[in-house]
């Protein structure tokens, strides 16, 4: 009796699953998902407008106008970096903000020079990181770890810093108001406690609605109301461009110094959501990312953007790692600053609500930061000091903000630069100890 043919082994096929960055949720949750990132960081661009408008003394129709292309740009950037389209954004969960620095010097020159020219040097320093953003990924292979820790841990505290000045009233903050922040506060720890883990990612959005509804019951919402049902951006708002070379370098060094916190943010994105990069293609994406952004911008009268680190202590407290959450956030941006109401509406969000969800949010970046120490030996006196130089160079802009103001110009915005300095500082002294060793082997 013959034997039966055994059939051809075939390999059991594997399951390739994808990296949770590149997968999507459902989409009711994505939505509410996304809708968190946007009304955590939909005060920074609304503040940065408001701070031109009075600094530069616009008329409210420039104003709207302004605010539109600011919220546009936030949203295409936001797309960008987070679907990385032709390499231009780093495939990460990246929201992206005008820069808080940049806005300073965009107001300087346009009140020390004009408008228009303050415009091209916002195309010329963009050009300018376009340019160099091969740079960019070439620079950060050769960051010692220990330096990219001092700075996401400098870039944590500083943007908890510009959180809490949402709580306070120029140099005082009303009770009622500190009182508004920690309960919002209270109820994101409650719920993130108590809530199944499933559900635990919605405990931000919770909290910023018990606190706008506690902000209602004590007398202390406004409703806003515009009036405008549809916003388009004005082109050349402050009229014809002006290029002026020697004007754009503070924003030109500015924005090659920002390079550095790309570095940071690209990498501390990455950690959180334990993808592994390549960290010099992957720097050099978002720079272009930030560059393009910056150029769509600059025509419509918007300032420099970059990348933010604001929505990476969301990532990290929901756990939802998911690029396409913030690539819909860009989305419902696009139409926040095209539907008037719904501008209206996410304007109306008591400072203090915010302020107090965003301090939180931002701790996790310091806490991120301090992590990234456990795999440095701190015991060994080279890392020691370059922490310790990196630190004192990052803080003090941070913590004592008046210290460089006798300083030129030029000179006071690039020490001024908390996260630069930390950069650039512990890369001079880790440089140093380098080469010391090296001398004396």
């Amino acid at each position: 009796m013959s034997a039966t043919p055994t059939a051809p082994h075939r390999p059991a096929p594997q399951n390739h699953r994808p990296h949770p960055v590149d997968t999507m949720p459902p989409w009711p949750r994505a939505v509410i998902l996304a809708l968190q990132h946007v009304i955590v960081m939909i005060s920074t661009p609304v503040a940065s407008v408001f701070l031109i408008s009075g600094a530069l003394r616009l008329d409210t129709t420039t104003t709207r106008s302004i605010l539109c292309i600011t919220l546009l740009a936030c949203g295409v950037g936001s797309v960008l970096q987070s679907m990385g389209w032709l390499r231009l954004g780093a495939k990460l969960p990246f929201v992206m903000l005008p820069g808080g620095a940049a806005v300073a010097i965009f107001i300087q020159i346009a009140t020390e020079h004009s408008p228009s020219v303050a415009t091209g040097s916002v195309i010329i320093a963009a050009a300018v990181c376009l340019l160099l953003s091969p740079v960019a990924g070439v620079i950060v292979k050769a960051i010692p770890p220990v330096v990219l820790a001092v700075m996401i841990t400098v870039i944590g505290v500083n943007v908890v810093k510009i959180a809490g000045g949402l709580i306070s009233d120029d140099d005082r903050a009303p009770l009622w108001a500190v009182g508004l922040a920690a309960a919002t506060v209270a109820v994101i720890v409650v719920l993130q406690i108590v809530l199944p883990r499933r559900y635990r990612s919605v405990a931000v959005l919770l909290g910023m609605a018990a606190g706008t509804g506690l902000a209602a019951l004590t007398g202390h919402f406004d409703a806003v109301s515009s009036g405008d049902l549809l916003r388009l951006p004005a082109w050349l708002p402050y009229g014809s461009v002006t290029f002026d070379l020697a004007a754009a370098v503070p924003l030109i060094v500015f924005s090659i110094g920002s390079m550095a916190e790309a570095t940071g943010q690209t990498t501390l994105n990455a950690d959180i959501v334990g993808k592994t990069v390549d960290k010099g293609a992957t720097v050099a994406a978002t720079v272009r990312g930030d560059a393009l952004t910056s150029l769509i911008a600059a025509p419509f009268g918007g300032q420099t953007m970059l990348t933010s680190g604001e929505n990476i202590g969301i990532v990290r407290a929901t756990g939802v790692t998911s690029r396409f959450v913030t690539a819909l956030a860009g989305v419902l941006l696009i139409l926040i600053a095209l539907v008037g109401p719904v501008a209206d509406l996410i304007q109306s969000i008591p400072a203090p609500v915010i302020g107090g969800t965003a301090v939180y949010a931002f701790t996790m970046i310091v806490v991120s930061g301090l992590r990234m120490f456990q795999g440095t030996d701190m015991n060994e006196d080279g890392n020691f000091l370059t922490a310790t130089a990196g630190f004192s160079a990052g803080l003090l802009p941070i913590l004592a903000p008046s210290l460089y103001l006798s300083l030129p110009t030029d000179l006071r915005l690039l020490l001024g630069n908390g996260v630069t300095m930390s950069a650039l500082t512990g890369m001079a002294v880790a440089g140093l100890i380098l080469l010391w060793r090296k001398v004396t082997r």
